[in-house]
């Protein structure tokens, strides 16, 4: 029975209760269906991925992310976190459809880009090392026993090519945290983000490092949202883009 009648006015049973709960889901994903084929049909991709260069700051993806949920609420947002040639490999092969990506030394000609700002990039060390010992421009030879940590490609598009290595011994490290970890343990140098190193540089636990063969005040890197010049993004793709370019990137070596 689904109504309990013995009372002045009748009221669910539990198994009732049941039933309008089951029935409530029903409605609601008819109107979640209707919705979501209405959003398809003028064109919003039914489902956004995207791969994200590990050197974009986190905390900027993610009130992205947070304005996408809101304005395209029935779109899933697919973020993957990758660097180097391998942050390019999912655009390039389709798993992605759009790339927030800084620039490498190679061309796709198959890939059009908007630029979004810079990311820069300091080269550290804690203040134990060797290197943060040295008083001024630190020269090349003095790099000769300094193992310098860097970030290894997972994938082959750039076998055979060294990015900002100029230490004779490096470790190769697959993720940026492990470096960063690395780094303030005084276990080697190199470069890191600005945006992931300001406050150990403002609290002591790391210092940067005036290199001979790097820029002074950092390496400045474009990040820019790629796609295949071939398959534009569509409404929420362009969304996003437009959103990380009216909220640009900000960082600070004062």
């Amino acid at each position: 029975m689904l109504f309990d009648r013995s009372g002045r006015f009748p009221k669910l049973t539990p198994e009732g209760s049941l039933l309008l709960a089951d029935a409530r889901n029903i409605v609601s994903g008819v109107d979640t269906l209707k919705a979501r084929a209405k959003s398809m049909a003028s064109g919003v991709e039914s489902e956004l991925a995207v791969v994200v260069d590990l050197f974009f700051p986190t905390a900027h993806m993610s009130a992205a992310a947070k304005a996408f949920a809101q304005r395209f609420p029935l779109t899933p947002l697919r973020i993957f976190v990758e660097g180097l040639g391998a942050a390019y490999q999912p655009v390039l092969d389709g798993r992605c459809s759009l790339g927030i990506l800084s620039a490498l030394p190679i061309a796709f000609p198959t890939l059009v880009g908007e630029r979004l700002g810079t990311i820069t990039l300091v080269a550290v060390a804690a203040p134990g090392h060797p290197l943060a010992g040295i008083a001024g421009r630190i020269p090349r030879q003095a790099l000769a026993n300094a193992i310098q940590l860097v970030l290894t490609d997972r994938s082959e598009l750039m076998a055979g090519r060294d990015y900002g290595v100029v230490s004779p011994h490096s470790w190769r490290l697959a993720d940026l945290s492990t470096k960063h970890a690395f780094l303030k343990d005084g276990l080697g140098w190199g470069g890191m983000p600005l945006h992931m190193v300001e406050q150990d540089i403002a609290d002591g636990s790391l210092r940067i490092l005036d290199v001979e063969a790097l820029p002074g005040a950092g390496t400045e890197f474009a990040i820019s949202a790629v796609h295949q010049a071939s398959t534009p993004p569509g409404p929420a793709g362009r969304w996003l883009i437009d959103y990380l370019k009216t909220h640009p990137l900000s960082s600070s070596l004062e």
